[in-house]
């Protein structure tokens, strides 16, 4: 097996617990490990969309013969799984009917612990029973949702398998509510599935992080365990990472002023949020300022006013997304944009959510112009908020510099798709399909700017032409942006 787990080391972190350290240096883009799923299952919402063993979307999926629920893209995948299936198979094929997606994976981890215990390889620094629960801590509603989940195991665990008490389900399954980790599809773009990574769960939180996580498809040779080498982090370095200087990620996305994070990370990890961000409310002033007019800053009753409106509208906006009304969704964005951009400034969150959906949606419907305005600015805003190796800054200039290149703004779209590969080289990686996407792409933009500072007309006449005889089908259909909040959230 090829691991970093001697790049870092498990200790008693002030105030946080348990938390692990680096034990040299890196730099911005090392990667300090590399760690496969100790158990993974596709969400209840994408079991016949997803391949249940590599996660790849895929339109016609092969479904098991004899569980009829498990799905592959073919029999290579359907032989991988098996492992980890063949217990579920027959579980299900019994029980008559499928579990949610906690039990399944809670079924799978206790499958796994009962065959080859916690700690499943050298390289594993804390075995999956020792990871925490927070049950003493969940409140009542959770509590509930939890004694059905155990129920409804017990109902599901085949007579055949190992018995487990009350208390050891209710264990597995509080380490999920509280320590699953969302397992993306091969692009990386949509969230598809959850898996527990023991390591991973050592990585204490900070609003302002030194790491990033990533799911990464696409180096094979990475890891190779019995159980799914494709189903693995990489914990990638921001910046410079001294030896014994702790590591840290962040478990929400930063685009929140501190008091609602800190209310986020009680709620689904129970810890009250301490990092230097929250304690001083950095950048809070900018994520809710109003705009200033000819040296003068609009009135704060004014402000506050738009955000109120602001915040009814992302409601109505969140509505008609969710319905797949997007021409609803447009006429929303246009309506609270008119409020919004005389009043808020360019770092308000209201009004970059509202760029962003409508930059989105606009480049779905195809009207690139427009979508590229509205991205340009969402861009510029999240210039002035995030770290400027941000996973989700970086996703958001790629989504851009493709609207600005498919409204023909070819200098501004590739200037915009050379700094997103810049920050996804860092947070993603060389041999992430997303960055292999992108660098094709800031090939080719580089190509088509030679060719357009040569000869303008030609360029357009060309453009033209390869438009006519090729449709956009760039644009995916708009979900919600990118996968910011990498932890699993109910």
């Amino acid at each position: 097996m090829y691991s970093y787990m001697d790049s870092v080391e498990l200790f008693e972190s002030p105030g946080k617990g348990r938390g692990l350290r680096a034990t040299k240096e890196f730099w911005a883009g090392d990667v300090l490990f590399i760690e496969p799923s100790f158990a993974a299952v596709v969400f209840d919402s994408y079991v016949a969309n997803v391949c249940h063993s590599c996660f790849r979307r895929q339109q016609k999926l092969q479904r098991c013969g004899q569980c009829k629920f498990a799905q592959y893209c073919d029999r290579t995948c359907q032989r991988a799984a098996w492992e980890e299936h063949k217990q579920e198979c027959a579980a299900i094929k019994a029980y008559g009917k499928t579990p949610n997606e906690n039990v399944r994976l809670a079924a799978r981890i206790l499958w796994r612990i009962d065959k080859q215990g916690g700690v499943v390889s050298d390289y594993q620094l804390i075995s999956v029973e020792e990871l925490e629960d927070h049950i003493s801590d969940m409140p009542e509603l959770d509590l509930k949702e939890l004694k059905v989940d155990v129920h409804n195991f017990l109902d599901y665990w085949p007579r055949t398998s190992k018995a487990h008490n009350v208390e050891s389900i209710s264990h597995i399954l509080g380490v999920i509510n509280c320590n699953g980790f969302t397992v993306s599809d091969q692009r990386g773009l949509q969230a598809v599935g959850v898996g527990i990574f023991p390591n991973l769960c050592m990585v204490n939180h900070d609003c302002w992080p030194n790491c990033t996580v990533v799911l990464n498809h696409g180096n094979q040779s990475a890891v190779n365990t019995v159980y799914h080498s494709h189903r693995r982090v990489e914990l990638r370095a921001l910046g410079k990472i001294s030896p014994g200087e702790e590591v840290y990620v962040s478990y929400v996305d930063f685009l929140n002023v501190s008091e609602v994070r800190k209310q986020q990370l009680k709620a689904q990890y129970f810890f009250d949020c301490t990092c230097e961000h929250c304690a001083n409310g950095t950048k809070d002033d900018l994520k809710m300022a109003g705009t200033v007019v000819d040296g003068v800053p609009v009135p704060d009753e004014q402000v506050k006013e738009v955000t109120d409106y602001s915040l009814m509208m992302l409601e109505k906006m969140d509505k008609a997304r969710l319905d797949g009304n997007y021409h609803e969704v447009v006429k929303i964005c246009r309506e609270c944009l008119e409020k919004q951009e005389p009043v808020l400034a360019d770092t308000h969150i209201y009004q970059l959510r509202m760029w962003s959906m409508a930059s989105e949606v606009l480049s779905y419907l195809q009207f690139f112009d427009e979508a590229a305005s509205y991205a340009r600015k969402m861009v510029d805003g999240y210039i002035k908020l995030y770290h400027p190796n941000n996973a989700a800054l970086g996703l958001a200039t790629m989504r851009a510099g493709v609207t600005h290149w498919q409204a023909g703004h070819i200098e501004v779209g590739h200037g915009m798709i050379c700094k997103a590969y810049a920050i996804l080289l860092i947070t993603h990686g060389p041999t992430h399909p997303i960055t292999k996407d992108l660098e094709a792409m800031r090939m080719q933009t580089e190509m088509e700017l030679r060719m357009f500072q040569q000869n303008e007309y030609v360029y357009h006449q060309m453009r033209e032409a390869a438009l006519k005889n090729q449709p956009m089908s760039m644009q995916a259909e708009p979900v919600e942006e990118g996968i910011k909040n990498m932890f699993r959230r109910k």
